[in-house]
């Protein structure tokens, strides 16, 4: 479980890094936020 989160969460920092506006770090926090819950609702 542990794994899946920290790989949520480089994989949100990749995405965050990527981006170049404002609007795009929102976008790219959204993203990653939706994957960890999903994720955390997967392990359920």
């Amino acid at each position: 479980m542990r794994k899946l989160v920290g790989l949520a969460l480089v994989a949100g920092a990749l995405l965050v890094s990527a981006c170049n506006t404002v609007e795009g770090v929102g976008k790219d926090v959204s993203s990653a936020g939706s994957t960890v819950a999903k994720t955390a609702d997967d392990a359920k």
